[in-house]
């Protein structure tokens, strides 16, 4: 079996000139590599006494519901605004041209419970640093945050100190 790097393609110039975009549906698409993707963020959980798994919208399902389902605990939806159902409460965010606004059900994490966010990349780190304040806004404690990836150029994982932090790839530039 291949490194999980080997799965990740790298699209240079994309979506603009000087970037270099690391797609992860190549990691999806290989069942080697999915398989993996989840192995890989779930060895990152051992140890970690959690209750919860919340995942952002929507690679963070993506990743973040198997290993859910392997650990048996609960997988907790953080969505674009207007998608659930239920009673929510919102964060705005900002983007790198304007803002946006995730959410959560209300009672989606309770008072104390220790939660672990997983997502597939962390970038700027606005978008996960908005579901931090959602969980801790209902009560809950974040006790890890694991992507798949990082760009460690962008400096996402600055917003995010005071957590216990983890990517299973990291690339140093953008």
């Amino acid at each position: 079996m291949k490194n999980i790097e080997e799965y990740v393609v790298s699209i240079p110039d994309f979506p603009e000139k000087g970037i270099i975009f690391r797609d992860v549906t190549s990691v999806l698409q290989d069942a080697d590599g999915l398989h993996l993707a989840i192995d890989e963020i779930q060895k990152r959980l051992e140890g970690v006494e959690f209750d919860v798994i919340a995942g952002t919208e929507s690679r963070g399902f993506i990743f973040g519901m198997p290993v859910a389902y392997n650990l048996h605990k609960p997988f907790v939806l953080v969505r674009k605004k207007g998608k659930l159902p239920r009673e929510t409460v919102s964060m705005e965010y900002e983007l790198e041209y304007g803002s946006a606004v995730i959410e959560m059900h209300k009672d989606a994490v309770k008072p104390g419970q220790k939660v672990v966010l997983i997502d597939d990349l962390i970038a700027t780190g606005g978008t996960i640093e908005a579901a931090v304040k959602l969980v801790e806004q209902l009560g809950g404690e974040v006790v890890k945050i694991v992507f798949l990836m990082e760009l460690a150029g962008l400096k996402g994982r600055e917003k995010l100190a005071k957590y216990a932090v983890d990517s299973v790839i990291r690339y140093e530039g953008n």
